[in-house]
C-alpha cells in the first residue's frame, strides 16, 4: 500500500449465489483514495457501484458476501502515535466489534435515499445522538449538544428544535441534511456518497454539494462520491472510475477523462449529456441496448454487445487485461491491445 493512500481496493469480487445462479455483481475491482481528495465512482445503474461502496464496510446484504480481494484501510496506531497501520476490512468479521468500530467512525456513508434511510420511529436527534455515543465516551447531555451543533453547520435552521423533529416532519432537502449530519458527526476520514442528491430539485442539489464540499475541506476527509451525474463528476472530484456490470472499465484523473476518454463506454457516456448551447435540432445520443442480465454476463468484454468499435472474435471471446497509459491512466479494453495497423 502506498504511504499517500489511505484506502486501497485490489480485485475486489462480491458475489450473490442464488437459485438462478451467481451474480457477480463485482468482479476485480481496483481503485485508490488519497486523504483529502474526492473521488468519483460512474456508470449506468446495475454497474455495481453501491455494491462497492457497501462492501467497502462490509455491509453486503445477504446473500451476498465478498469472496476474495483486498480493501486496505491506513488508520492511526493505537499503540504508536504519529505512526499508521494498515487493516484489511474485507478479512474483518461483518458483525465484529473491529469493523463496528470503523463503520460511522473512520468511514460514513451518506445513502441514496434518506427516507428509507432514516427511521421513522425515533426522531433525527436520537439518531445522530446513537453515533455519537457508539463512537465517543460522552453522555448524553453532550452528544445532544453535538447533534445541535451538528445539525445547525449543515444549515439546519433552529437545530435546538429540529433535534427532537421525525424524518417525515423534514422536507427532502432536510432530511439529506439530517443525514448529512449523523453521517460527519464523529469526523470521518472518508466519506462514502452514495447518489447524495437523489430525487432533489436542481437548487437544492447544488446547495448539498456545496455543503459536502466545504465540509469536506473543514474536516479534511476523502470522497468517494457515486453518481450518474458526470457535470458533478467534472466539478468535484480529481479522480473517476467508471464501471460497468461490476468492472472498471476506467480509471484517470478528472480532466484527463473529459479532455480524452478512452474507453468506448466512457465516450458513449459523455456523448449522453446534454450540452448548453447546442439548441434544439441538437440530438441526444443515447447509448443503445441495456446492461446485460448479471446472471449471463457476456464473455470477453462486457460491454461488447453495446460497443460500435468492437472487433469481432477479440471483444466477444478474449478476456480482459488492464493496460496502463503514460500518463498514469489505466485502461480495460482491447483496442489497446491490439497490434497497430
Amino acid at each position: 500500500m502506498q504511504d499517500q493512500n489511505l484506502l486501497e481496493v485490489e480485485n475486489l469480487r462480491v458475489h450473490f449465489p442464488t437459485r438462478e445462479g451467481v451474480v457477480q455483481a463485482v468482479e476485480g475491482v481496483d481503485f485508490a483514495i488519497k486523504p483529502g481528495t474526492t473521488l468519483g465512482l460512474v456508470g449506468e445503474s446495475g454497474s455495481g457501484k453501491s455494491v462497492t461502496a457497501y462492501a467497502l464496510l462490509q455491509a453486503v446484504a445477504r446473500p451476498g458476501k465478498i469472496v476474495s480481494g483486498r480493501v486496505l484501510l491506513r488508520q492511526p496506531s493505537p499503540d504508536q502515535p504519529g505512526q499508521s497501520e494498515i487493516i484489511d476490512l474485507a478479512a474483518l468479521d461483518p458483525r465484529g466489534r473491529k469493523i463496528r468500530s470503523i463503520r460511522g467512525k473512520e468511514i460514513a456513508m451518506i445513502y441514496q435515499e434518506p427516507m428509507t434511510s432514516l427511521s421513522m420511529m425515533h426522531t433525527v436527534g436520537f439518531q445522530i445522538m446513537e453515533a455519537i455515543l457508539l463512537h465517543q465516551d460522552v453522555d448524553k447531555a453532550e452528544a445532544r449538544r453535538q447533534a445541535i451543533d451538528m445539525l445547525g453547520r449543515v444549515g439546519i435552521p433552529r437545530p435546538e428544535q429540529r433535534v427532537d423533529a421525525y424524518a417525515f416532519e423534514l422536507s427532502g432537502g432536510m432530511r439529506q441534511r439530517a443525514m448529512i449530519a449523523m453521517a460527519l458527526v464523529c469526523a470521518p476520514r472518508l466519506l462514502i456518497a452514495d447518489e447524495p442528491t437523489t430525487a432533489l430539485d436542481v437548487t437544492t442539489q447544488a446547495q448539498i454539494m456545496e455543503l459536502m464540499l466545504e465540509l469536506q475541506r473543514e474536516m479534511d476527509m476523502a470522497v468517494l462520491l457515486i453518481t450518474h451525474d458526470l457535470g458533478v463528476v467534472a466539478e468535484t472530484c480529481q479522480e473517476v472510475v467508471v464501471m460497468y456490470l461490476g468492472e472498471v472499465m476506467e480509471k484517470a484523473g478528472v480532466i484527463s477523462l473529459f479532455q480524452d476518454p478512452l474507453h468506448p463506454y466512457t465516450r458513449a457516456l459523455l456523448r449522453s449529456i446534454p450540452r448548453l448551447g447546442q439548441g434544439r435540432s441538437w440530438d441526444l445520443e443515447p447509448i443503445e441496448g441495456m446492461v446485460p442480465d448479471p446472471y449471463n454476463r457476456p464473455s470477453g468484454c462486457p460491454f461488447h454487445p453495446r460497443c460500435s468499435e468492437m472487433i469481432p472474435g477479440v471483444c466477444d471471446a478474449r478476456p480482459l487485461t488492464t493496460t496502463q497509459m503514460p500518463d498514469g491512466r489505466s485502461v480495460r479494453c482491447h483496442l489497446y491491445t491490439q497490434p497497430k495497423r
